[in-house]
């Protein structure tokens, strides 16, 4: 289960190790450039296994500097040493045997950020997936459980802070400058939940007394000075624990649970042991640096990890397939917990953004795979949306068809059996099947076929019988290595909304299983009758995104009104309202193209201005209502041959006239919704900013000049406001004095505050039009730029690609030779991240065939380069391949 030489690694390969690990002591002697690491390792030989088979350990980049096995020095016959592996022959057959392993390690040096790396003054690790063996020679996988117990030594002066996983020991002076530290986790863990941090950092400290009554020690450690900005989330941490303990019934295991903030880091946390490392930008938040958006990221980023500690911590996955485990599920928990603190059903329309313009094009693309992965040729590349994000709807689904009661004792179940474990997906749906008593079989397919499901939908309503007839059928699309599908079970919630309003409730239905108001689609294609319906009713199907598909049903203008005014369902009046919205923005994409004039349906305008005004819905969610879809969804609902710049200003002249004719509207909803008193982050106040800061954006489309948004700006006194007000005026009006100036006031008033610069260069990037480029490659230039902070990198280059759909996709090409150029240099340094960025062009075969060409031409280029790191090679491979 290697993939240190980029081999394909196959989940049918699986078998466990030879050497069962019972215990791990580690000694770190710190040093910026020579840290001396070694290892203690306690092996038994597996029943069964056959006593000439010998113990092979993981290692990357790694020379051997010392090899003891049962304290005696090794000869030099009884192992084989290389940079990727450690063999040793000749062990015991049945005893216990001790294995000690020294290596030296370079942290100043290690630019990839992976295993032990020194930044900004302090020594972090970061060992998920396959970090550990750049520190020593390990069997790294996750189905090797041990506990740890870790010495850390070093110069006193420097590293006054010095941490692990588990409790804490004790520590004090070792030699001279020098002092030690010692900690101990007692719950065995994989190697990849590994952490060492060591520095000179502040601390932000709490308690917790758990639902036993155990008080637990808090701490969030960062950079001296910014310990204020780390009092958001602590109260998101306490809080977290608090719901899971009520939601789950889990509760917090150690004496201490610790979080670390550092400013480089590939990922955004890390759920190690009782020692979260997380990226900075989500722990630090105040009102002047920090949006409401920031704001929510950090609450649901610190829930997540801490959720870890038993969906991902207490149990782990048996192998990297089994990722979704751990993270789709971890994913389902912290979107429950954020619906529970925020609205849920502003939450659900976050996520199901989110899923389509991240994950749905993922599924139909070359990087297409299953929520569990049957092979894979660098693990790393499989830190997707699919994994995280549709992995957690499958999860949603299997609560959706359990039902609270049922989902509740599958989820008890799995705790109570599998604690201390590495297990499958197929052991989690035991668990279910086992506590509801249902067949899950059928629909486990979810986490074996890749691709977005299209369920096509007809109906028809008898009024002599007062019969509605519903016609469905399932069809998967073919996917890489993947060309026939099986017909998945998709539970579809719907309501039959009748004229005056209501919910019709049917005296039977028939043709399938219904279960409260969920439909159980199973086959390719089935006809439901529901009996009972007195008038025509207008259908309203899969409310609350209960599977995540692709739905094709005609609907009129009318009807889709009709839900948007009267479902009980929001997400689904929201819904209704986007698939209104979407036809008219399509169209106005392909009159662009075409130079014909674009108009806007009356009705579209209507019904948001409608939703707009109801004071009736909570002003977060009349700002989701008015953010019409963007020219990413556009581009993925018309499936190809795009032309990104028509996309943009078919969208653009549809939100004109929106503005032109709801014109009142926003300027009364921009006096309404203005906070009186000193920011706050709760999701009521956030949610009035963002109905204010839609109608702002409506007002500048509307008036044509930057004057308003020149106004807000002037006038904002959080971040919030700021960033929303110049977004507006760099995108809006990238060529005005206004738009200069407000950038320039920003960079003079936050400069030295590296996440809001991050800010900075991302809303400049974003800026539409043949002059991102030029402007991308000068802000390179700005000592600003720093190429080695990966943070740095997205908010530029990643964002650039990612979010600036007529910059980067410029008709001549520039934009991906461009991208190419910088892959080339990332990747040396930085795989990880080189990897993740080219990720941006997985829908090239989407646009028009000029574009395309260019975009092929590029990834080519990629391609052919002499040195490349796997995480890029496989990237590269599977979009021209796929």
């Amino acid at each position: 289960m290697r993939t240190d030489t980029g081999q394909i690694v196959h989940l049918a390969d699986y078998r466990p190790t030879d050497f069962v690990l019972e215990r791990v002591d580690l000694t770190f002697e710190l040093d910026p450039t020579n840290t001396k690491v070694e290892a203690r390792l306690i092996f038994h030989r597996r029943e069964g296994v056959d006593p000439s088979v010998p113990l092979v350990l993981d290692g990357d980049e790694l020379t051997l500097s010392g090899l003891l096995i049962d304290q005696s020095e090794a000869p030099a016959s009884r192992y084989d040493a290389t940079p990727e592996s450690l063999t040793i022959r000749d062990l015991p057959a049945e005893t216990p045997f001790e294995v000690t392993v020294t290596t030296f390690i370079n942290p100043e040096a290690n630019s990839q950020l992976m295993g032990l790396y020194r930044t900004s003054g302090v020594y972090c690790t970061q060992c998920e997936a396959e970090g550990f063996r750049r520190i020593t020679y390990f069997p790294d996988r996750p189905d090797v459980l041990a506990p740890y117990t870790i010495t850390i030594i070093a110069d006193k002066a420097a590293n006054p802070v010095m941490l692990s996983n588990g409790n804490f020991l004790g520590g004090g002076d070792y030699d001279e400058g020098r002092h030690f530290a010692a900690w101990f986790d007692p719950h065995p863990k994989p190697a990849y939940l590994f952490a060492l941090v060591a520095g000179d950092l502040g601390v932000v400290e709490d308690t917790f007394t758990t639902m036993s009554g155990r008080d637990v020690k808090l701490r969030i450690y960062v950079e001296h000075g910014k310990e204020p900005r780390a009092a958001y989330a602590m109260d998101a941490l306490k809080r977290s624990m608090k719901w899971d303990e009520e939601r789950f019934g889990r509760e917090y295991d150690l004496d201490i649970f610790m979080i670390v903030a550092v400013s480089d880091f590939n990922m955004g946390a890390m759920e190690n042991k009782g020692l979260n490392v997380f990226n900075d930008k989500y722990v630090l938040a105040d009102p002047e640096t920090a949006t409401d958006q920031d704001y929510a990221n950090i609450e649901a980023i610190i829930a997540h990890e801490y959720f870890h500690n038993w969906t991902g911590n207490r149990i782990t996955c048996r192998d990297w397939f089994q990722l979704c485990l751990k993270e789709g599920l971890t994913v389902y928990r912290d979107h429950e917990f954020s619906a529970d603190q925020r609205s849920r059903a502003v939450k659900r329309v976050a996520e199901v953004r989110h899923l389509k313009s991240e994950q749905f094009p993922e599924d139909a693309g070359p990087l297409a795979h299953p929520v569990r992965p049957t092979k894979y040729r660098e693990i790393n590349n499989f830190y997707t949306t699919t994994v995280y994000e549709k992995g957690s709807e499958v999860t949603r689904m299997i609560a959706t068809l359990l039902g609270s009661k049922d989902f509740k004792a599958g989820m008890d179940l799995y705790f109570e059996r599998h604690d201390g474990q590495a297990v499958t997906v197929e052991d989690y749906l035991k668990c279910f099947e086992d506590a509801s008593g249902r067949d899950l079989e059928q629909f486990s397919l979810w986490y074996h076929q890749a691709g977005t499901p299209l369920v096509t939908a007809s109906s028809s309503y008898d009024q002599k019988k007062g019969t509605f007839t519903l016609s469905l059928e399932q069809m998967l699309p073919a996917t890489p290595g993947q060309s026939n599908k099986e017909p998945m079970h998709i539970p579809l919630s719907l309501a039959l909304i009748l004229d005056n309003g209501q919910i019709a409730a049917p005296t039977a239905v028939k043709g399938g299983e219904m279960t409260g108001d969920v439909l159980h689609l199973t086959e390719r294609k089935q006809t439901f009758t529901f009996s009972g319906i007195s008038s025509r009713p207008v259908l309203s199907l899969n409310r609350s995104f209960s599977a995540p598909i692709n739905l094709h049903f005609d609907q009129t203008p009318a009807d889709l009104a009709h839900i948007a005014r009267h479902d009980t369902d929001l997400f689904a009046r929201w819904q209704a309202l986007t698939d209104l919205a979407m036809p008219n923005l399509m169209q106005a994409a392909r009159d662009a193209r075409e130079g014909r004039e674009i108009t806007c349906d009356p009705a579209l305008t209507a019904a948001l201005l409608e939703a707009a005004g109801d004071e009736a819905l909570e002003p977060a969610f009349r700002a989701q209502v008015l953010t019409l879809p963007s020219e990413a969804d556009i581009a993925r609902e018309l499936g190809g041959n795009n032309d990104p710049d028509a996309i943009h200003a078919g969208r653009h002249a549809i939100l004109s006239a929106i503005a032109r004719e709801g014109n009142k509207t926003f300027l009364r909803l921009f006096d309404e919704m203005k906070i009186a008193g000193p920011y706050a982050p709760d999701a009521a106040s956030a949610g009035k900013r963002a109905l204010r800061n839609s109608a702002l954006a409506y007002l500048t489309y509307a008036e044509g000049t930057p004057a308003r948004a020149a106004q807000a700006f002037a006038a904002a006194d959080n971040m919030t406001d700021v960033a929303q007000a110049l977004t507006l005026l760099a995108h809006r009006f990238p060529d005005s004095a206004e738009a200069q100036g407000a950038l320039d006031t920003f960079l003079k008033r936050f400069d030295g505050n590296a996440l809001v610069i991050d800010k900075w260069f991302s809303i400049q990037a974003t800026i539409p039009g043949a002059g991102a480029l030029a402007r991308v490659k000068a802000l390179m230039e700005n000592p600003r730029f720093v190429s080695t902070n990966p943070n740095r990198v997205r908010s530029l280059i990643g964002t650039f690609a990612f979010g600036n759909p007529t910059g980067f996709n410029r008709p001549d090409g520039e934009g991906y030779r461009f991208l190419a150029e910088q892959i080339l240099s990332i990747d040396p340094k930085n795989p990880q991240l080189a990897a993740r960025i080219l990720t941006s062009m997985r829908s090239w075969r989407s646009l028009e065939p000029q574009r395309a060409d260019h975009a092929r031409s590029a990834l080519a280029t990629i391609e052919r380069a002499e040195t490349l790191s796997t995480d890029v090679r496989d990237i590269v491979e599977r979009m021209l391949k796929g």
